[in-house]
């Protein structure tokens, strides 16, 4: 066990909320814009914008890198005649039915209506819904020992959504939690940038990211937030041990409620003069850590 290591609901380490002024950022020095142009998760309920349900994939491409991704299909729609007419519509076609997805053929009108007119290119599917864990599933998954938890408060890309869940099955955690609403969910996107890694370690939604870190405190976890304004680095940071690492949306960094419940704060060094880290980046970094102090080097 790392230094401070202890398991099951232990002594409390002393509390160093050092820096826990103002809104942080990633952990790493500076503040950074909002990735990917700033785009968050599809509004609240079943449809985007453009007004095609949110769990339809459409087009040949987008379809096949659902399957290559390993996205759960339930159901997938092909345009009437189109497969015998496209050599690389049949490939996918072939792909979906040997997966056991049923492929029904409706007409043009029903395509287009299912995709909201959009570049379906003869085919779309539907996603099956993502199983969330609960925070308990996560808080089981960690057992009494050393673990580690990563914490979102409200990520919105689910580019680095998805890759923050990479780096944590990677380095072992027991789990990631997420808020229920205006954050990255699970979808083709995530599937994609986590190399699948969405299936193998609980994901649990809660509706107050707040509430949960009470919530993992009581369970034993010393919970480090990532912020820019903290004022030691992450190499002295207690990140050892039984951990939930708390890391900031793209644009506002953890957020001041957030900050407050967390029993420290650390960021990320930087000597470089590009404005910081991504959240995606600055997780793995995190993660790492952890896993460097925690395994002792007894692992490779």
């Amino acid at each position: 066990m790392g230094r401070g290591g202890r398991g099951g609901a232990g002594p409390r380490r002393d509390s160093r909320r050092n820096g826990l002024r103002g809104r942080g950022q990633d952990g790493s020095r500076a503040s950074h814009g909002r990735d990917r142009q700033g785009r968050g998760p599809h509004p609240k309920g079943g449809r985007r914008r453009g007004g095609a349900p949110r769990d339809v994939i459409c087009g040949r491409r987008a379809v096949a890198e659902a399957l290559a991704a390993g996205v759960p299909l339930r159901q997938a729609y092909l345009q009437a005649r189109a497969a015998g007419d496209v050599a690389e519509l049949r490939g996918v076609v072939d792909e979906l039915e040997a997966r056991g997805v049923p492929v029904e053929e409706v007409p043009l009108e029903r395509l287009d209506q299912l995709t909201d007119r959009g570049n379906h290119q003869g085919i779309a599917v539907a996603a099956a819904p993502f199983g969330y864990a609960s925070l308990a599933d996560v808080v089981r998954a960690a057992g009494a020992g050393d673990a580690l938890v990563v914490v979102l408060d409200h990520v919105t890309d689910e580019g680095n959504f998805g890759a923050i869940v990479r780096s944590c099955e990677v380095m072992g955690a027991a789990g990631v939690v997420v808020a229920k609403s205006r954050a990255a969910r699970v979808g083709v996107g995530a599937y994609k940038t986590s190399a699948g890694a969405v299936l193998h370690l609980p994901i649990a939604q809660v509706p107050n990211v707040a509430s949960a870190v009470d919530a993992l405190k009581e369970a034993g976890f010393w919970c480090v937030a990532a912020t820019e304004h903290a004022e030691q680095p992450c190499w002295d940071a207690a990140l050892d041990g039984r951990v939930a690492v708390v890391m900031g949306s793209e644009g506002s960094g953890v957020s001041r409620l957030v900050l407050e419940r967390c029993d420290d704060a650390c960021l990320i060094p930087q000597r470089g003069r590009v404005e910081s880290l991504n959240v995606a980046q600055a997780a793995s970094v995190l993660c790492y850590e952890w896993a460097r102090r925690t395994w002792g080097g007894a692992e490779s």
